[in-house]
């Protein structure tokens, strides 16, 4: 393996970040499987509140948790957004080697995140009963999610500073305390849960309940490990509104990515709310089962991006185009082995759950065709991670919602028109297929076109810029980031 190009003069690895060197796919398999562990611990937790609310004996309830969530989940996009801005401008801070720029932009990142998360939590509250409608929500299912709603949506505040800090840790490369911002939540939500929903008799509010004392959980952990790297510090105003812009470039992006899927799922729900109760419910659980069986995927592109991130800042271009390939081999095993469990468990999983019939019958249709599904869909999120980490957050933005548009609607009518809700299961997978591959073809030409682009002056600066896709990403002392 080549050490790739020297590093700056008076640069350390200690400075740098601890991706630029050591066997790539250690790195990946530490930063995947510690990330899934707090990711699926997330997962697990939610399917668990589904199965309790199941077991309270209304498919209402349960159909009304799975309609919550989709709304909900439009917040979560943009909390998801601010955090792979963060990671991405301070990931390349760190592996420059420069720690100042890294504090200020995790300070400016912070403030940002709280205010955005703050905003968007008021705006969604007046109009939730107009969004589950929209999704399908109807009588008392719809009462329900607006109670849902109602009790969580103010806790996404604490729910976006805390992934803000798992955005920073990972990007340090502090894969285990990042894992126990949201592992340590998880706990908290898995005791309060059962204790909620039917010790205190609070059903569906108790588990709304246990959703906002978990997300404070994250904020708790989140910053008292974030301070032990030194990156905690308070944010100035001035340097806030400069950082904005820089954030806003890749966030922006990065946030409409996010949403994509978002609106596909929305789309998705309504069609199978035409099948009548049943069919959402199916549906339901199959929207909580495959982040808990793959949830790996999920981790897989979060752990490229803080690599790929730090090698750009250290110009490890060599480096970055194994990170790639590491990860595709990692997806391929990983789902092959998922599908299996899933086709030979589809039954006791659909009876877990009380689908029956029609419901059972199509969640077990998914299982026997989800793992092909999502491996694609997990070449689309490595293309995704690459992108945003490398500085060209508008191509992932086209992609998915290419995949949520003319990849979702058209085959997903059609099926229906002509197999029912299976066919809706089948024409999620025609869209995942095609974009999927073409997302890791653009990501591999990405990489390799950043590696023949020079490093440069960047103009007003007193130092080097790496000056690759649509950033122009300072290198040692200047502490401007914008457009190049």
């Amino acid at each position: 393996m080549s050490d790739g190009p020297p590093l700056p003069p008076g640069t350390g690895f200690a400075e740098q970040g601890r991706f630029v060197v050591g066997s790539i796919m250690r790195h990946v398999l530490v930063m995947s499987a510690t990330g899934s562990v707090g990711l699926m611990a997330i997962f697990v937790v939610d399917l668990m509140t589904l199965l309790y609310v199941s077991r309270l004996g209304d498919p209402a309830l349960t159909a009304a948790v799975g309609l919550a969530s989709v709304v909900q989940f439009f917040a979560t996009a943009v909390n998801i957004g601010m955090m792979i801005a963060a990671g991405a401008l301070v990931g390349r801070a760190i592996g420059a080697g420069d720690r100042p720029l890294a504090r200020r932009l995790a300070a400016s990142s912070m403030a940002l995140g709280v205010l955005v998360s703050g905003l968007l939590a008021a705006l969604i509250m007046p109009f939730a009963d107009r969004l589950l409608g929209l999704v399908g929500a109807q009588g008392e299912a719809l009462r329900v999610a607006h109670l849902f709603l109602m009790i969580t949506l103010p806790s996404n505040v604490l729910l976006g500073l805390g992934m803000m800090f798992t955005g920073l840790l990972r990007a340090q490369g502090d894969a285990v305390r990042a894992m126990w911002v949201t592992l340590g939540g998880a706990i908290v939500t898995a005791i309060l849960d059962p204790l909620l929903i039917f010790g205190a008799g609070l059903g569906v509010e108790g588990a709304a309940i246990a959703v906002c004392i978990a997300r404070a959980t994250f904020v708790a952990i989140g910053w008292r490990n974030l301070s032990q790297h030194g990156l905690m510090r308070r944010p100035r105003a001035a340097e806030v509104v400069a950082d904005a812009p820089a954030m806003a470039s890749i966030a922006g992006p990065a946030v409409l990515t996010n949403l994509a899927p978002s609106v596909a799922s929305a789309f998705l729900t309504h069609l199978f709310a035409g099948y009548g109760p049943d069919a959402i419910a199916a549906a339901a659980v199959i929207d909580r089962l495959t982040p808990v069986a793959f949830g790996g995927l999920f981790a897989l592109s979060g752990a490229i991006g803080p690599i790929l991130a730090q090698n750009w800042g250290a110009a490890r271009f060599d480096r970055m185009g194994e990170t790639l390939r590491s990860c595709v081999t990692a997806t391929l095993v990983y789902a092959a082995a998922v599908w299996l469990l899933l086709i030979l468990l589809r039954w006791p999983l659909a009876g877990l759950f009380g689908l029956k019939d029609e419901a059972a019958d199509l969640f077990a249709f998914f299982c026997l065709v989800g793992g092909a599904i999502w491996f694609f869909n997990g070449l689309l999120f490595l293309g995704n991670a690459a992108f945003n980490n490398l500085g060209f957050p508008l191509r992932s933005s086209l992609l998915n919602w290419g995949r949520a548009t003319i990849g979702t609607v058209p085959p997903a009518y059609l099926g229906s028109a002509l197999f029912g809700p299976r066919g809706i299961v089948a024409g999620m997978g025609i869209g995942s297929l095609v974009f999927g591959l073409l997302g890791l073809f653009l990501a591999r030409r990405a990489v390799a076109n950043l590696a023949e682009r020079p490093a440069k002056p960047c103009a007003g600066q007193g130092s080097t810029a790496i000056v690759t896709g649509e950033l122009a990403f300072p290198h040692a002392a200047g502490h401007d980031v914008g457009k190049s």
